[in-house]
């Protein structure tokens, strides 16, 4: 790495990295901050920007007001962790008054199998710290320019149509980079996926790396490498570079990309230096080369590509590979629900099925291990009122992130409302057939709901009507992964959120109306011409002379 001498031209936070390392300032928020309070955070340059690699935020509110986010590998969790997270939401995670919408003391289920906490104080850190250490699980790297929570399929190894056993590699990945301080200060945040199935519910495509299931002509499984996918302001599908990964050398392909991302990568334009950036600059051929002179191992050519389809959720009652053996897939809309509610799902956990809870990068949860003995008293639980394994359309494929409520980037609302809209149209708009409607909703351009692979893709704008500035969104339609993967068009733009429920009933009246047997909404979508897409929107809001309804 070079040397703040070496470069004076480097970003300003590469500055205040190479000043100090990003993961000393968890001791300092233990022995210091913790003890005098959030304003001696901002006596140390960069401090602010160093809490990231422990997991903290600070919330739009700003003064003893934080974001605490919890890394869960592939999204697992036991019933005890499960039961500690919710015990530190229930007593920690308590604003200035209750929201209208979602009350007090509730945690967000995040589209990186992460957990997120609100209204958190610098003083309780340590003490959640250890009390999420005794239960094996941390804050270390759930955040910074580091390696993120590694994503996994949430039903491998009960899959019964997994080809490679993905959850331990997943684990193995977390494990190497968690706390490795060598590769804990990368030029920006480095996400990875694994994922073993057919199915692509990890999102191999919209991730740094990709490790897809595939097989080599003697029949030999293992993974295919993906790199340098991601959203945001620069979307980009994942390149093949034309690697083939055995199961025991995941590790090291993994490590040998980001040294190779540490090496290379642009330090001086921190905008522009995702890895796939690195990847569209070098392409994938002399991005191999460059990889086979890092690696410990020597690559092998790609193996046959074993992905199916993209599958996105595993809501409902399912088999398991396990005879005898079911998992349900239970819906939280907008990811979002009470501390006390994961508890009881502990229990359900504990009581119906094999003791674990896995979350899903759909922003929902699963309980596993159930025999078929007991599918019906889990069904009858209270619980699954709230959370249920048969919800409607639109509030199955709803997905938002945390926006203006907490986020400083955000421009917009996004969870109530998202949750508003799902259950107005559930009400009054049918879906033949068991559809998913998948609904995303960011509230900025930094894609944390990933609105560019959904069937509708929401970002939060501005829109001026009469003298006022109104909070408003752009709308995009058709985006997918798996065999068909690409991204949404964006079709309007600054489309004020009062308008969005009419515009979303026009659309969906002409889609029921238009589309062939069987076909998704995605694919009516890149079907349809843009412009008569545009019309849609349009004439919701407006009358034939143009003027407003």
């Amino acid at each position: 790495m070079k040397s703040l001498r070496q470069d004076q031209r480097l970003h300003q936070v590469e500055r205040w990295k190479l000043a100090r390392h990003p993961l000393d300032v968890q001791q300092s928020l233990i022995d210091v901050y913790a003890k005098e309070g959030p304003a001696s955070i901002h006596q140390v340059e960069g401090e602010v920007e160093r809490l990231k690699w422990v997991g903290v935020y600070p919330q739009r509110q700003g003064g003893d007001a934080f974001m605490l986010r919890i890394k869960l590998p592939g999204g697992r969790l036991t019933a005890a962790q499960a039961r500690e997270i919710g015990a530190i939401t229930s007593e920690h995670a308590r604003g200035p008054e209750p929201s209208p919408v979602f009350g007090d003391t509730y945690l967000d289920l995040t589209t990186r199998q992460d957990v997120q906490l609100h209204w958190i104080k610098i003083g309780a850190i340590p003490e959640i710290w250890r009390r999420l250490e005794a239960v094996g699980i941390t804050t270390v790297q759930a955040c910074g320019d580091s390696a993120r929570n590694v994503l996994c399929c949430p039903v491998s190894g009960i899959d019964r149509d997994e080809f490679v056993p993905a959850y331990p590699i997943a684990a193995a990945i977390s494990d190497f980079f968690t706390g490795n301080r060598e590769y804990a200060n990368l030029p920006r945040k480095f996400k990875m996926s694994v994922t073993g199935c057919g199915d692509d519910c990890a999102q191999a495509e919209i991730n740094d790396i990709g490790l897809v299931p595939a097989r080599l002509t003697n029949g030999t499984l293992g993974f295919n490498l993906l790199v340098g996918g991601g959203l945001s302001d620069g979307p980009r599908m994942a390149s093949d570079v034309d690697v083939f990964v055995a199961p025991d050398d995941a590790v090291e392909i993994t490590r040998a990309v980001a040294q190779l991302y540490g090496e290379l990568g642009n330090r001086e334009n921190r905008w522009a230096n995702r890895l796939r950036y690195l990847v569209q600059e070098l392409g994938p051929e002399r991005f191999r080369s460059e990889l086979a002179n890092r690696a410990r191992i020597s690559l092998t050519p790609a193996g046959e590509h074993l992905t199916k389809r993209y599958r996105g959720d595993h809501i409902g009652v399912h088999p398991q590979r396990q005879p005898g053996l079911f998992y349900a897939g239970l819906n939280v809309t907008v990811g979002r629900m009470q501390g006390t509610d994961l508890i009881e799902a502990a229990r359900l956990a504990e009581h119906y099925g094999d003791g674990e809870i896995r979350l899903a990068t759909d922003q929902n949860f699963i309980l596993t291990g159930i025999p078929e003995g007991r599918l019906d008293d889990l069904l009858a639980e209270p619980l699954l009122e709230t959370y249920s394994p048969s919800p409607k359309p639109f509030a199955r494929g709803m997905v938002a992130c945390t926006g203006n409520e907490f986020c400083r980037l955000a421009i917009v609302e996004t969870k109530a409302r998202a949750a508003a809209w799902a259950r107005e149209l559930d009400s009054q708009v049918a879906i033949a057939g068991d559809d998913i409607i998948r609904m995303h909703f960011s509230g900025c351009s930094a894609s944390c709901a990933q609105p560019q692979i959904a069937d509708i893709g929401f970002r939060g704008e501005t829109a001026k009507r009469g003298d006022a500035i109104v909070e408003a969104v752009d709308i995009g339609l058709g985006g997918s992964l798996g065999r068909d993967a690409a991204f949404i068009d964006w079709i309007d733009g600054a489309r004020p959120v009062s308008e969005v429920p009419a515009a979303m009933r026009s659309l969906f009246e002409r889609y029921t109306a238009d589309r062939y047997d069987g076909e998704r909404f995605h694919e009516w979508a890149r079907r349809t011409p843009n412009p008569d897409l545009q019309s849609i929107l349009r004439n919701a809001s407006y009358g034939a002379n143009g003027e407003r309804r």
